[in-house]
């Protein structure tokens, strides 16, 4: 599906920081079929966005030594649209949140904000110009979900409708752990899940965190072709009813993502 514009409260946009580009370029054309178009960003900085038909899916790039040093992994990143960026930012300290990193310009593309939610997850906020984000969504390598894995279900479900205007939908069907599952909604529309981090994550000391998931035609022939090139699969494939067929991987430089199939109708 061809996107041109997106709503406030929507996820817009994700790319990947990794420790292996070229690596991870390879690993993810080969996967859903992406073509990349590098744009240098200085000091040897190249961003990679990632095509599929010619329209931007997503982008990677290699992450910034002092995650490296920090021992942060290779992970994906979720951005929200939003309308002003700089009242966006002014109101994330008023709900418990911490701004990262104060609201720039991309060139001519839009104005981005990095932040942190009072749970700890680091999310990013996008105010677009000519760059709208992720122009296709929803087809076979596109992005199609994301959701937060929280410490702070509850807590992260007010910060998130009260600084974007967006409602929380609570009576949703439960986690395949029996935990509640919750949705940010934008006009009536789920557009992000909220979910309490499973335990075994807890136990790993994995911080609330972002995870993105790509829509694919053939979740099982995926999750194959993944294995035989390194990745790990930590979950699925599942089905689950009025979700379809799911999986969360990592992939070979340790970043985590998930895929889903749509159930057949």
């Amino acid at each position: 599906m061809k996107i041109e514009s997106y709503k406030q409260g929507t996820p817009c946009w994700t790319d990947l920081s990794t420790t292996d580009q070229d690596g991870a370029k390879a690993f993810y054309s080969e996967l859903f079929g992406w073509d990349y178009q590098d744009i240098p960003m200085g000091e040897g900085q190249v961003y990679s966005i990632a095509k599929l038909d010619g329209s931007d899916a997503g982008a990677i790039f290699t992450q910034v030594p002092q995650e490296v040093e920090a021992g942060v992994p290779s992970h994906w990143k979720v951005y929200i649209a939003v309308d002003d960026i700089e009242a966006t930012a002014s109101k994330v300290s008023d709900l418990g949140g911490t701004v990262i990193a104060d609201e720039f310009d991309e060139d001519e593309s839009g104005h981005m904000m990095m932040a942190q939610d009072p749970t700890g997850a680091m999310i990013q906020f996008w105010q677009a110009k000519e760059n709208i984000g992720c122009e296709v969504r929803d087809e076979h390598g596109a992005l199609t979900w994301v959701e937060l894995l929280t410490s702070d279900q509850e807590g992260a479900g007010k910060f998130y409708t009260e600084l974007l205007g967006v409602d929380l939908d609570k009576e949703t069907m439960p986690t395949p752990e029996g935990e509640p599952y919750h949705m940010l909604m934008v006009d009536g529309v789920p557009v992000a899940g909220v979910m309490p981090s499973p335990e075994h994550l807890v136990e790993m000391g994995v911080p609330p965190h972002w995870e993105v998931y790509f829509r694919v035609d053939d979740a099982n022939a995926v999750v194959e072709k993944a294995k035989s090139m390194g990745a790990a699969v930590h979950f699925g494939p599942e089905v689950l009813p009025m979700v379809g067929t799911f999986a969360v991987m990592q992939d070979p430089q340790g970043a985590v993502f998930g895929i889903q199939q749509a159930p057949s109708v």
